[in-house]
């Protein structure tokens, strides 16, 4: 059995199949959308929509072009873009840290025996904001977490004014961090990520 078809919330998802007319003219349909790993192959166009997203806002981006290439070299796993009709539309990259609080060497290191989930950026292309992409892809990926046995919790660090938005995904804050940028500040927030059997039994992990 391949990984894919043993996690279903990464299997592909047509959301609507092409349908034809009377005429035999092709109507308007939803496109086709799939989740997937990200591969270093991706990386320039996650990078875009990266900067894009963040520059505006903070005049800085979580992970520049070669850390995005690092981490999808490093663990591709612990990412999920989000692909309509073959473009990416959005994205999250994660990586392992192994200690009970973020510091600033988790912004570029992945620890491999760790069993907290590193989330270090989560972004959607402008085209497509303000439909919800955002909180659908974070579902997806705690899902898709709960699938790996080694995965224990999530961890993130966000301005204060997103705090709102990931506590609706489900995260709970844990005070100020310890890690700082430039003259930015953050929020530590956690998730528990429960993969145990009786749950891995059924969602068919």
């Amino acid at each position: 059995m391949s990984a894919l078809s043993a996690l279903p919330f990464l299997k592909p998802v047509h959301l609507r199949s092409p349908r034809s007319s009377p005429g035999g003219q092709r109507r308007h349909t939803l496109p086709a959308s799939e989740f997937r790993c990200l591969s270093p192959e991706d990386a320039v166009s996650v990078f875009e929509i990266e900067r894009e997203a963040f520059i505006s806002v903070s005049g800085d981006c979580p992970l520049h072009l070669d850390e995005i290439r690092h981490f999808l070299n490093l663990c591709p796993e612990l990412s999920l873009g989000w692909f309509e009709e073959g473009r990416l539309v959005a994205f999250i990259i994660g990586s392992l840290w192994d200690q009970e609080r973020l510091s600033q060497a988790a912004l570029t290191l992945h620890k491999p025996q760790g069993s907290a989930v590193h989330i270090h950026v989560l972004a959607v292309h402008r085209t497509v904001r303000q439909q919800g992409k955002g909180s659908i892809l974070m579902w997806r990926y705690l899902q898709y977490l709960r699938c790996l046995p080694f995965a224990r919790r999530a961890l993130l660090m966000c301005e204060a004014f997103l705090v709102p938005f990931y506590q609706k995904c489900g995260f709970e804050a844990l005070g100020p961090c310890e890690v700082t940028v430039g003259d930015l500040a953050f929020v530590e927030m956690q998730h528990p990520v429960r993969g145990h059997a009786f749950m891995r039994r059924n969602s068919g992990c």
